[in-house]
């Protein structure tokens, strides 16, 4: 496999549905951080090291059962373009995409699961799904880490729990997280409140691609923060039965007060993207994003009754600019990717 077989579609965890929860909850993530006894942490492992590490875990993993079919990327000898791809679809993290060193990620066929190694720690696993599945995220990733643990011995201490490089994901070492699609909370102007309100709870709030990124496109990861002193259970029943249903209540509640009381403010807004998308000859990563995320919000209120949500999904992640390279084959510069990327939207909008 290469990442080039992946820029033509979109991942499978990224489609929802079309229920209220869908519309909201983009996809549901949980996230193992594990580090193996008897290797130092990697700010302290030799080169040598690390690709012992790599080849150990590498043959473990290719050997517990991750599905039908399993892919090894070697990061390291991958294109600067290849990584990026890999980031855009949330695969590696940006960190893992610009380390040096031994390192690479193992990968189920759908996405559905991922396993970076060498990045913060030596081993750190993800299970996606789309909308909200964190239930099922956890039973499959924890059987997974049962497996690997029953090859190998993690580095763990009886009263911290998995030792991790961070001292943030000390304990269980696990990331509970959801990716939120949030516009009407936005237009309402009380994004802001949510994000004060989700810090309060001890919550982390990310843009688009994780740590140290915007919320372009109204979309924002929700995850949590403590790890210590309280047990996965624990976490993934306060995210799947509090934290996220009271979310997706207020903004249901900001939809329908768009609806009730600013139609005409929301239809034009709606309209004006969708003018801009179907007619604009260069249109950036980040613009897109925006207009599209307006028409989304469109789609799902019933307001643009032409266009599929799949669709409009389908350009949020096939237009970043690792997708929009590979699929031409070729490196591009800023306008060359705008023209691209307007040229991909105004025919997909036009197939509708």
């Amino acid at each position: 496999m290469k990442p080039t077989d992946l820029c033509n579609y979109p991942s499978s965890w990224f489609g929802g549905g079309s229920d209220v929860i869908s519309e909201v909850v983009i996809s549901s993530r949980i996230r193992l951080a594990r580090n193996i006894a008897g290797y130092e942490f990697l700010p302290c492992l030799s080169p040598k090291r690390q690709q012992q590490l790599q080849d150990t875990l590498k043959d473990i993993l290719m050997s517990v059962d991750l599905g039908k079919k399993i892919w090894f990327v070697d990061i390291d000898h991958a294109s600067d373009v290849e990584r990026s791809l890999l980031a855009e679809r949330h695969l590696i993290s940006r960190r893992h995409a610009a380390g040096k060193g031994p390192r690479s990620v193992v990968l189920a066929e759908d996405e559905s699961f991922t396993a970076m190694i060498n990045e913060e720690d030596h081993l750190r696993m993800q299970i996606y799904a789309a909308g909200l599945q964190l239930h099922a995220c956890w039973d499959r990733i924890n059987q997974i880490d049962d497996s690997i643990e029953a090859k190998i011995d993690y580095a763990f201490d009886s009263r911290f729990g998995y030792l991790t490089a961070c001292p943030t994901n000390l304990g269980t070492g696990i990331r509970v997280s959801v990716m939120l699609h949030l516009p009407a909370l936005k237009m309402t102007g009380q994004i802001e409140k949510f994000i004060n309100a989700a810090r309060d709870c001890d919550l982390a709030v990310r843009g688009l691609f994780g740590e140290g990124t915007d919320a372009v496109g109204d979309f924002f990861q929700l995850s949590n923060q403590v790890t210590l002193g309280v047990s996965e259970e624990q976490i993934i029943e306060h995210f799947s039965s509090v934290v996220v249903p009271k979310i997706i209540a207020y903004e249901v509640e900001a939809r329908k007060a768009l609806l009730d009381k600013k139609s005409k403010t929301l239809d034009d807004k709606i309209q004006r993207a969708l003018g801009v998308l179907r007619n604009a000859c260069l249109i950036s990563s980040q613009e897109a994003l925006f207009l599209l995320s307006n028409v989304r919000l469109g789609v799902n209120l019933g307001r643009v009754p032409d266009i599929k949500i799949a669709t409009v999904n389908e350009l949020f992640m096939l237009t970043q600019p690792a997708h929009l390279q590979l699929r031409a084959g070729k490196i591009l510069d800023a306008d060359q990717r705008d023209t691209l990327r307007a040229e991909i939207i105004r025919t997909k909008l036009s197939q509708n």
